[in-house]
């Protein structure tokens, strides 16, 4: 029967088309890799940039001219007055003074600095590699993809800003999300085309089970992802920093009340406390799923005396699920008027290496196609 013997029925995929599978220059790998941790900060970065307020220090969307800070005092009073007349600054942080805007400019500075200096990075290469002839029609097509993603990220991120800079003080959580999901996306991409050209003759499980488990596990780490993103960009935490209860309550009675259960309340979800309850509980039941699901997928997998790299990656996706659960926890615990910093950006960046080998796993069980 299918998937019995699971660590006999493997085999190189390149092989199996007979065609030889391209090899990429190690120029080209590490260029990849540098890809991917440039984007793993950027996404670091945001977080900090998001926990100490600063994302809307900076009011204007200059691609160019924003490449260089206020250079001397004229310029930075006139970068400030027009912090003043944000939302942000008049309902909250009023009397602030220049070296606390400072701060919170230099977070948004960097972020969309680190951006920039990314689409050096890749064009750069990009370039010398193309004329060079490294890339064969996969890759091109797939770093074409990644330009494409990176544009939009881009451009999400300027209208997540814009939503916070009339009426409300704060950017709006669902565009806030999608900015979030979209940078997670682009990542999660790139990664999967970096796995193509680091392992182009990799070994595939002929396992339907496996690989039906690891794409839900996957799929599951990205919902809950989104859901995160939901909940930071409610700043829902702060309402309810308590671990295992919530405020003394399972259940918050906010959420007991049907007729609250209206669009309403999901689309003005600062108008009352249902949202951010609402979300909080979404957000706590999806990880205690994940967490039991992944511990019934490396029970699975030591079942089937799986080894290699199938094995250890089973072990650090259960491993990494703890380590997540343990971050919100403290994240939630230390909410006490403001969402801590340091936590609140390792639980974010805990997600996408979550993700990370989520997706390594799925990899593993998927067949490799040579094409050129």
């Amino acid at each position: 029967m299918e998937d019995l013997t699971l660590h006999e029925k493997t085999h190189a995929s390149g092989s199996q088309s007979g065609a030889e599978p391209q090899k990429y220059s190690k120029l080209v790998k590490a260029w990849l890799i540098a890809g991917l941790v440039l984007i793993f900060v950027q996404v670091v970065v945001g977080g900090i940039t998001r926990l100490t307020g600063s994302g809307l220090s900076i009011t204007k969307w200059e691609i160019v001219t924003g490449t260089l800070p206020p250079m001397n005092a004229s310029q930075w009073e006139e970068a400030f007055d027009l912090y003043k007349a944000t939302p942000q600054y008049q309902k909250i942080n009023e009397g602030m003074s220049m070296s606390e805007f400072k701060f919170i400019f230099f977070w948004e500075y960097f972020h969309r600095l680190w951006a920039r200096m990314m689409g050096f990075v890749f064009i750069i290469p990009f370039t010398i590699f193309w004329i060079r002839g490294y890339f064969d029609k996969m890759l091109l097509r797939r770093l074409g993809v990644v330009f494409l993603l990176a544009a939009v990220v881009a451009s999400f991120g300027w209208i997540m800003v814009a939503s916070g800079l009339i009426n409300r003080p704060w950017v709006n959580a669902y565009k806030l999300t999608m900015h979030l999901s979209l940078a997670f996306l682009l990542y999660s991409y790139l990664l999967w085309t970096t796995f193509k050209a680091m392992v182009p003759n990799k070994h595939v499980f002929h396992s339907k089970l496996l690989k039906k488990w690891t794409i839900f596990i996957s799929s599951l780490t990205a919902f809950q992802i989104v859901l995160g993103g939901i909940m930071s960009g409610t700043k829902a935490s702060l309402y309810f920093p308590s671990w295992p209860d919530m405020n003394g309550q399972f259940i918050p009675d906010v959420l007991k009340d049907s007729t609250l259960w209206v669009v309403e309340n999901f689309v003005n979800y600062d108008s009352n406390t249902f949202m951010v309850a609402f979300i909080q509980v979404f957000h706590r039941t999806t990880a205690y799923a994940l967490f039991f699901i992944g511990l019934a997928f490396v029970r699975l997998v030591f079942k089937r005396s799986v080894k290699g790299p199938f094995r250890t990656a089973s072990l650090l996706l259960i491993s990494m699920l703890i380590i997540q659960m343990t971050l919100g926890i403290l994240t939630l615990l230390y909410s006490r008027g403001v969402i801590p910093v340091g936590l609140g950006v390792m639980h974010q960046g805990g997600a996408l290496v979550l993700l990370s080998i989520a997706l390594y796993l799925t990899f593993l069980c998927t067949r490799q196609k040579n094409v050129a």
